[in-house]
């Protein structure tokens, strides 16, 4: 009869706890939502809202195809990127090097020269094989300009344009003729931040080459479009860079996972795979980017 009692003032004990369990739980879930939201008011507001210096609105730029500043960018900024990436390929692995400076001369135009080099590893079907010859892609040069930033909108506008002097192989490198051609490429960039974490933009525009020797000229029109997310009170990131070429009527695209990790505060690096989603694509590929800021320093 005791023991019939104790049971069942027990069964009434678990019923009454459980819902205090489940709204303390529900209480712990709103105070870190909370938490984070105010860590990603207060980061946001730091990068925004800096005094003495022209708002700008805070998105995450993608890592293969980068920006060549940030968008809004404010005088006196100024960035290092060192880059390196492998490419596979049925006959030869590829790998590609960069190294590109970045600075703002004055608010909203950004500046960028680039040196991208790529060579080439022995053939893994063929040793014999001659492998294509290594070369300094060319020197790149670049401008980008923001011509509007809305923080009640959470959206950047900018134009740019990306000039590109073609270079001979690094063994043809002591003949006179050490350029090849020209790559003319004016981009657009739209930008939009969701809410605190979720970033959005879209990178297009045409490229031209054309090749000395050559008569011809090679139309390429790209789309670039990315979506991320941004961990709270951070500028750490995870997203998915979508890069597709327009040749010739047909799409050639590259699906690029991605993610973005702080080291210290002015320093960053970011890791890209690349999946091809057209057979005539060679196969993986992978990239890593590392980011120096000079200067930058956050007050929190």
């Amino acid at each position: 009869m005791h023991f019939q009692i104790f049971k069942k003032e027990l069964f009434i004990l678990l019923i009454g706890f459980f819902p205090i369990l489940g709204i303390a739980q529900t209480e712990n879930d709103t105070t870190i939502r909370l938490d984070n939201i105010y860590l990603d008011s207060v980061f946001i507001g730091e990068i925004e809202n800096r005094p003495g210096l022209k708002a700008k609105v805070l998105h995450a730029e993608p890592l293969y195809i980068d920006l060549i500043r940030d968008l809004g960018a404010r005088k006196g900024e100024k960035e290092w990127n060192y880059g390196f990436g492998m490419k596979t390929d049925r006959n030869f692995d590829e790998y590609e090097a960069l190294v590109e400076y970045e600075w703002a001369p004055i608010d909203r135009l950004g500046l960028e020269i680039e040196l991208p080099l790529t060579f080439y590893g022995p053939s893994s079907a063929d040793p014999t094989m001659q492998r294509p010859s290594s070369r300094l892609e060319s020197i790149k040069v670049a401008a980008q300009w923001s011509f509007f930033v809305s923080e009640k909108l959470n959206t950047s506008m900018a134009l740019g344009y990306i000039h590109e002097f073609k270079l001979v192989d690094l063994n043809m490198m002591r003949s006179d003729d050490l350029f090849k051609g020209n790559s003319y490429n004016p981009f657009f960039v739209l930008a939009k931040r969701w809410g605190l974490n979720y970033h959005t933009l879209i990178y297009t525009g045409p490229r031209l080459i054309k090749e000395f020797d050559s008569p011809n000229w090679e139309h390429v029109y790209e789309i670039n479009t990315n979506f991320h997310y941004m961990i709270s009170g951070t500028r750490n990131f995870i997203g998915m860079e979508l890069n597709q070429e327009v040749v010739h009527g047909k799409i050639y695209s590259v699906l690029r996972p991605q993610m973005r990790i702080g080291l210290s505060e002015n320093l960053m690096i970011g890791i890209v795979s690349g999946i091809p989603l057209n057979r005539e694509n060679r196969g993986l590929s992978s990239f890593a980017r590392l980011i120096y800021e000079p200067g930058f320093k956050a007050m929190h």
